[in-house]
C-alpha cells in the first residue's frame, strides 16, 4: 500500500497559466516562491525559456535549443513569494497566453563537496525530491553532488558556456549508458563519455568526458529528480497503437506530464491539466513540445486521461503510442493523495 508524505503538491511543483501584457507584471497565484520556472508562449511560435534561483534572475536557457545561458534583462525579473515576475520579453509576456510550470528547490543554496567535483551552488528540497547544481567541468570522468539522499530517477545537464551543445538527460529506465537530448527528436543514444557508464547514488551521479556534461572549465547546470511516493512518477511504457492504450499506474492524479519515445525519433510531448480544452480536465490534448518552439496544438492522437491514479493513453499517435514503441516519462501531482496516515489509492 502506497503512502505519501507530500499532503499538498502544490506546495512544491505548479503549472500557471496567464496573458502577456507586453509590459511588465507579477504573477501570483504559483502557492510558493520557485526556485525554477519553465515558460513557453502558447498561441505562436517562440522558444521556451528557463530561468533558476542558482543561476539568478534574467538569466536564461532554452530548452527548445542547444543555447548558451543568456542575459534576458526582460524575462524573468524576480521570484517572489506566491510566483514571479516577467518583463516585456516576448519570451514571457508578449500579447499572447503563456504555459508555466514551477518548481521549488531551496534559494540558491550552497556548494556540495559529496562528489570529486565540488558543486558551485545546490539548492536541494529532499521532501519533493528536486535539486539543481551548478559546477565547473573538469573533462574528465568524474562525480557530482546532487543533494537528494536518495538516488534520482532523472537528471538534465546542460553546458551553459559553449553553444551547440545538446541537454543531456538521464532517466532511471534507460540507464546510465544511455542518454537523450531534452532538445532534439532523436532516439536514445549510447555513449560512456555521457554519464560514464555509472549509475548515480544517494549521494552523486557520474558524468563522463562529454563536453555537453563535463567540458573542461566550462560551467555547467543539472536539474535532479528523485521518485516521491504520490507526487512523483518516472518510469516507462511500450505502446499498443490503440485509442484503448496503456494504463500507467502512478498513484497519483497527475498535474503535468512529459513523454519521449526512445527506441525511434520523436519529439517530447508536454502535456498538463492547466492547458486542458476545459481546465482541469481529466482528457488533455493540448500539445507542447520541448524540443520546438512551435505553437500549442490540439491533437486527439496525442491524447492521454490523467485520471485519479495514474496515465491513461488515449491517442494512437507516434510520439505517444505506436505499437511496439518504447516510452519514457515523468509526471508531478496534483490531487491530495493521501498523507503518512492515509493510502494513496484511488477512489
Amino acid at each position: 500500500m502506497a503512502y505519501t508524505t507530500i499532503n499538498k503538491s502544490t506546495d512544491y511543483f505548479n503549472n500557471k497559466i496567464y496573458t502577456g501584457n507586453s509590459g511588465t507584471q507579477a504573477l501570483t497565484g504559483v502557492g510558493f516562491q520557485p526556485d525554477m520556472t519553465w515558460i513557453k508562449r502558447r498561441g505562436s511560435a517562440e522558444d521556451h525559456a528557463l530561468f533558476d534561483a542558482v543561476r539568478g534572475v534574467t538569466k536564461r536557457l532554452t530548452p527548445s535549443r542547444d543555447y548558451t545561458e543568456s542575459t534576458d534583462a526582460q524575462g524573468l525579473t524576480a521570484f517572489g513569494t506566491d510566483g514571479f515576475t516577467v518583463g516585456s520579453s516576448d519570451a514571457v509576456n508578449g500579447s499572447d497566453n503563456y504555459a508555466s510550470w514551477n518548481w521549488k528547490a531551496n534559494g540558491q543554496g550552497s556548494s556540495n563537496t559529496d562528489g570529486s567535483i565540488n558543486t558551485t551552488y545546490t539548492s536541494v528540497n529532499t521532501t519533493a525530491g528536486f535539486s539543481i547544481s551548478k559546477f565547473t567541468g573538469t573533462g574528465s570522468a568524474a562525480t557530482v553532488g546532487h543533494g537528494l539522499g536518495v538516488v534520482p530517477k532523472m537528471y538534465i545537464v546542460k553546458n551553459i558556456s559553449t553553444n551547440s551543445l545538446q541537454w543531456r538527460v538521464y532517466h532511471a529506465s534507460l540507464g546510465a549508458t544511455k542518454h537523450m537530448a531534452l532538445d532534439a527528436t532523436q532516439a536514445a543514444g549510447t555513449a560512456s563519455s555521457v554519464f560514464n557508464n555509472t549509475e548515480p547514488t544517494s549521494s552523486v551521479f557520474s558524468v563522463g568526458t562529454d563536453d555537453g556534461a563535463n567540458k573542461s572549465g566550462d560551467s555547467l547546470i543539472a536539474y535532479a529528480f528523485a521518485e516521491k511516493t504520490g507526487y512523483s512518477k518516472f518510469g516507462s511504457y511500450d505502446g499498443n497503437g490503440n485509442t484503448n492504450g496503456n494504463f500507467i499506474y502512478t498513484g497519483f492524479k497527475p498535474k503535468f506530464i512529459i513523454i519521449k519515445r526512445t527506441d525511434n525519433t520523436a519529439p517530447w510531448v508536454m502535456l498538463d491539466t492547466a492547458r486542458a480544452d476545459v481546465a482541469n480536465a481529466n482528457v488533455v490534448d493540448q500539445v507542447l513540445y520541448t524540443n520546438d518552439s512551435q505553437a500549442e496544438f490540439s491533437s486527439a492522437t496525442r491524447a492521454v486521461d490523467l485520471v485519479s491514479n495514474g496515465i491513461k493513453i488515449r491517442g494512437d499517435g507516434g510520439d505517444i503510442n505506436t505499437n511496439g514503441g518504447s516510452y519514457i516519462y515523468m509526471a508531478f501531482g496534483q490531487s491530495i493523495v493521501g498523507s503518512n496516515n492515509i493510502p494513496a489509492t484511488a477512489r
